[in-house]
């Protein structure tokens, strides 16, 4: 299977501290990689090296077989984008929603400025918000709402790998549930590659389809979903597994769930 991403030797260092220690790792393409691990293991320092906010200290990167330069043209920009933990982190608030989803349309050249607005709206629908909204601040909002655009920003540039730290770890449970849902539904929809990093095993059972463990800036396992679950190769995936509460399965759509983006 291609791997979208290849991720050989990075390393990280912050003064005396080793935040990552030679990782390895590939993302088979089309396919959502869940990363694991206590606060503090590496798990954000990955995300954000990939993303290019972090500069590593040693180490390589290959986005479809082509090197990921340290400094980021802006076709390796729009291929790699990523949403965090904190939506209000990373949406302007003295933009509306339509200023901020328009300012990356037209940055990266998506669509012709006379169909910016329409395009808006389009993006609007997959988040599954009423368009009425992009005229909105982000204070206007709630919490998974930010975070539903927060998302269409990142799927507006049509990116080919999508890195999400903690997206759903602010959320009340409920909510979770419907930004999860649409999580899946947009990576089959644009056939994205996905980092997903949470410490809660119950969120990337309901999401990934492989499962990479780290501890202490190294990666100690790598196994398919299922087989992580019904069985942890290491000592350390072992006590993750029996300390982290697992969240419920996702219903399928039109089971009643409620997928209005309302809350």
């Amino acid at each position: 299977m291609t791997a979208a991403l290849r991720i050989e030797g990075i390393t990280v260092d912050y003064g005396s501290l080793r935040a990552l220690d030679g990782v390895n790792l590939d993302l088979v393409q089309n396919t959502t990689l869940g990363l694991v691990g206590e606060s503090g293991s590496g798990k954000s320092t990955l995300a954000r090296v990939i993303a290019g906010l972090v500069r590593p200290d040693a180490g390589r990167l290959e986005l479809g077989g082509r090197p990921l330069t340290r400094r980021r043209s802006r076709p390796q920009r729009k291929s790699v984008q990523m949403v965090f933990q904190n939506p209000d982190a990373s949406l302007n608030p003295r933009l509306t929603v339509r200023q901020m989803l328009s300012e990356a349309l037209l940055f990266h050249r998506i669509v012709p400025r006379n169909l910016v607005l329409a395009r808006c709206r389009e993006l609007m629908s997959r988040v599954r918000m009423e368009p009425d909204a992009l005229g909105r601040f982000p204070h206007e909002l709630s919490g998974g709402q930010r975070q539903r655009i927060a998302l269409a920003r990142a799927i507006s540039v049509e990116p080919s790998l999508l890195i999400a730290d903690e997206p759903t770890s602010a959320l009340d449970v409920s909510v979770q549930l419907d930004i999860l849902e649409l999580f899946r539904s947009l990576k089959s929809e644009f056939r994205l590659t996905v980092l997903f990093i949470s410490h809660d095993l119950g969120v990337i059972h309901a999401v990934s389809d492989v499962v990479a463990v780290m501890k202490q800036g190294m990666l100690v396992e790598v196994s398919p979903r299922d087989r992580f679950f019904a069985g942890p190769q290491t000592e350390y995936g072992r006590q993750l597994l029996a300390s982290v509460p697992r969240m419920p399965e996702i219903p399928p759509r039109g089971t009643g769930h409620g997928m209005k983006g309302n809350r």
